[in-house]
């Protein structure tokens, strides 16, 4: 309707037109008020929505006879692996935020995992985050390299033997998806830190030449080694909380150590974080709690833990004592949906120079041969991966002050420590171990240094990656 003609419907009312056709001139304005305000809510409607948390939790343990990463599983304890996590529910589409206590999802598998769990809560995979927390007595999982070595008719596929880990998927998916009927909504997070005493230390022990002379385990049995200082570590252990008034609905912790105080016992086994999981939950247990291992690659329990048995409880109870004191520590702030924000940055990494095609294909074709077909199947799943231009997500969840990073692979502890210095003001944590296709990826001096970490067996990547990385923090944590 156009100036002109609401003038003349205007003039027509005081010259007394027929009701008839005022009525239908006023039907039309109350319909054009109405389309306006429908579209306002369009735009806004999604601002409004109340922040929500849904949480999951779904038994991962392996069967009786299934190999793990490196053994098959004789028998079954009380303590079960898990796969638990939330779902964030108010902000544009919903934000998943999941960890497993295996000892890593690669390639293919990650993004499995994010596809199905993007699918069940509703929302896209790049807002989906994957970590495993590298218990070591727990499956490996990489779907590209089973079906490398299924195409190489190899007899034997050993850790990478899939089927466990899609019914695990298919029941993390249904509990996603189950979740969301019981979201609740979110008024406050919290943010808590401490130290956590005697349990990490640096693993890579350096000569006077600058090299690495010894590499300090996560269990050592060298008295000399365990006398060593801890060296790099961070021993901060952060927790972000949500709650409704004052009643806590999940708790996430993030803490830098390889989880392992003794294992190769082929029974399947959460270990010392686990443990303190289990510890806490019991102290909150209104709130699931869900534990991420973060930038640990060069992080161990090795000056701490000769692996003796009694061992495991000891570093568990130093953990939650850690995880204790952050909570008791920890500051509530008022949060809406509109606080929450979640950003990615995809990244291309470089790779490893030791990875030849012609070589590894050559060792998949060998699937009689375990200890040569089966490593050489999962470089060979990263390289293929790589080079047919697949971008590693990384992602970071931002609410209030408080800053979230999720990364890829076994991370030095050195990333950590620098996102925190890049935002001192903010409250930084960082979850590690995302797409495990990575391996270890050091520091680029690290790769100079020598040690476990960064030889050929152990990296995929080539020292180049410090800057990808960096980069992809910095541009994460430079958004406001």
């Amino acid at each position: 309707m156009n100036d002109s003609t609401l003038e003349c419907a205007g003039r027509a009312e005081w010259q007394g037109v027929s009701s008839f056709k005022f009525s239908v001139f006023r039907g039309a304005v109350r319909l054009a008020l109405a389309v306006l305000f429908s579209s306002a809510l369009g735009v806004f409607g999604a601002a409004a929505e109340p922040l929500r948390v849904a949480t999951f939790d779904v038994d991962a343990t392996p069967p009786v006879g299934y190999m793990m990463a490196y053994d098959p599983v004789v028998r079954l304890d009380a303590m079960t692996l898990r796969c638990r996590g939330v779902v964030l529910l108010g902000q544009a589409e919903p934000i998943v935020l999941c960890a497993v206590d295996w000892i890593g999802i690669a390639n293919e598998a990650h993004d499995a995992f994010r596809e199905r769990l993007a699918k069940a809560a509703g929302t896209t995979p790049d807002r989906v985050a994957v970590h495993t927390l590298h218990q070591h007595d727990a499956p490996l999982c990489d779907f590209l390299a089973e079906r490398l070595l299924k195409e190489a008719k190899a007899k034997y596929l050993g850790e990478l033997n899939g089927d466990f880990c899609r019914q695990t998927l298919a029941k993390a998916a249904a509990a996603v998806k189950a979740s969301l009927a019981f979201a609740k909504p979110v008024t406050h997070c919290g943010w808590g830190a401490a130290a956590v005493k005697r349990v990490a230390s640096n693993r890579r022990i350096f000569g006077p030449d600058g090299k690495v002379r010894a590499v300090r385990y996560t269990t050592c049995t060298d008295p000399k080694l365990r006398a060593e200082p801890e060296g790099v570590i961070d021993p901060e252990l952060s927790m972000l909380s949500f709650w409704n008034g004052d009643k806590p609905l999940a708790v996430l912790s993030y803490y830098a150590c390889h989880p392992q105080s003794y294992y190769r016992m082929g029974i399947p086994s959460p270990d010392f974080p686990g443990i303190a999981r289990f510890i806490r939950q019991q102290s909150v247990p209104e709130a699931l709690h869900v534990h991420f291992n973060g930038a640990g690659g060069n992080i161990g329990a090795g000056k701490y833990n000769d692996g003796s048995r009694e061992n495991r409880m000891e570093l568990a109870l130093r953990l939650t004592d850690g995880m204790k004191r952050a909570w008791d520590g920890t500051q509530k702030f008022a949060v809406q949906s509109s606080d929450l924000r979640w950003s990615v940055a995809p990244v291309a990494l470089p790779l490893a120079k030791h990875l030849n095609e012609a070589k590894l294909v050559a060792d998949v074709a060998k699937g009689s041969v375990p200890p040569v077909a089966v490593p050489a199947a999962e470089r060979l799943a990263f390289l293929r991966r790589s080079n047919s231009g697949h971008e590693i997500d990384l992602a970071q969840l931002a609410i209030g002050d408080v800053r979230v990073l999720y990364m890829p692979g076994e991370l030095f502890v050195e990333y950590q420590l620098a996102a925190k210095q890049m935002r001192p003001k903010l409250n930084v944590a960082m979850a590690a171990y995302g797409d495990y296709g990575t391996f270890y990826i050091g520091t680029e001096q690290a790769y100079s240094e020598g040690g476990y970490e960064t030889e050929p067996r152990s990296s995929n990547v080539a020292p180049e990656v410090e800057s990808v990385l960096m980069q992809g923090i910095r541009k994460l944590l430079s958004g406001n």
